[in-house]
């Protein structure tokens, strides 16, 4: 992650307060409205590194696997439909039995498979679906089931991934004030269903409460919003900046809606989607109408040490 402008910006008031600075370069510094929202975004960049860097980053997401109907191995052995990685278990360690959207996980013999610490022999998963899924180890490897329209699926993570351990931080454009924006919100009389694509290559529907409206060098600008957390809404959007500064297919965004029912827009706050970091996931794209016209050059930018 980019740490120069927050070493810049202390370094110059260091300076000014020494009296080492002349007052031309001190009408330079930011004022102190400007130093207090370069210092919440920094707040901000420091706490995505963080999430990159903890267990559950998408970086270290290591495999992939749809599941047949009846039973589904698993092991080092290239015999296995799911193949974990070279050196991190015996060549047959278990199996997942999909029966009719149930799944079931069983260990072989000799092999210790846990859910929260505990040994399991044989275990019913919860799927993602359920909000809390069943999360299998074994050894430095995780695995759960998730659910994407009619299918089930194995989530491998492997905390020894290569892309996690040598993680060195984000690319972000410097934090400006112009893209963090006061939008209205438009809501609709009742949230309406929104068709998106997704990397899979099928298509779902989410949750549209509403749209806002937005503009940027004076011109106006559209983006549907859909369903986030308490009192905030989550867009996914594209831009000119795609495939060249930023991610290929998208960034995502989370707004606040503030207490006169405007919304805190912040493209400063604009992060890469999960299949930035890995080909394993699944994500949403943007709908059409949320491809803006213009150059958002702000937030994160295309990251460096992807493989896809």
């Amino acid at each position: 992650m980019k740490t120069n402008l927050k070493t810049t910006l202390c370094m110059a008031l260091c300076l000014m307060i020494l009296g080492m600075l002349s007052p031309a370069d001190s009408r330079a510094l930011p004022g102190e409205d400007e130093q207090a929202f370069i210092q919440d975004e920094l707040a901000w960049r420091e706490k995505r590194d963080k999430e990159m860097r903890a267990h559950t980053s998408w970086l270290n997401i290591a495999g992939l696997f749809w599941l047949k109907e009846g039973e589904n191995r698993f092991g080092t052995s290239e015999k296995n439909p799911i193949k974990l990685p070279e050196g991190s278990d015996p060549p047959f360690a278990g199996s997942f039995l999909l029966d009719n959207g149930t799944v079931t996980v069983t260990a072989e013999q000799g092999t210790e498979l846990k859910i929260e610490g505990h040994i399991i022999h044989k275990s019913t998963l919860k799927g993602d679906d359920t909000g809390k899924p069943d999360v299998v180890e074994l050894n430095d490897l995780r695995m759960w089931v998730i659910k994407r329209f009619d299918r089930y699926a194995i989530r491998l993570r492997d905390l020894n991934h290569l892309p996690f351990k040598n993680y060195t931080g984000l690319d972000f454009y410097p934090p400006t004030e112009k893209y963090k924006l006061e939008a209205e919100f438009h809501s609709f009389p009742e949230p309406k269903k929104v068709e998106v694509g997704t990397a899979i290559g099928e298509n779902t529907e989410m949750n549209s409460p509403g749209y806002v409206t937005f503009k940027i060098d004076g011109k106006f600008y559209r983006l549907d919003a859909f369903s986030g957390k308490p009192k905030t809404l989550f867009f996914i959007f594209g831009d000119d900046t795609n495939g060249k500064e930023t991610y290929e297919a998208s960034r995502f965004m989370e707004a606040y809606i503030m207490a006169d029912g405007k919304v805190d827009l912040n493209f400063n706050r604009a992060y890469n989607p999960p299949c930035a970091y890995t080909p394993y996931a699944t994500c949403p794209l943007p709908p059409p109408q949320n491809q803006l016209k213009t150059s958002i050059l702000a937030g994160e930018k295309k990251y460096p040490d992807s493989l896809h």
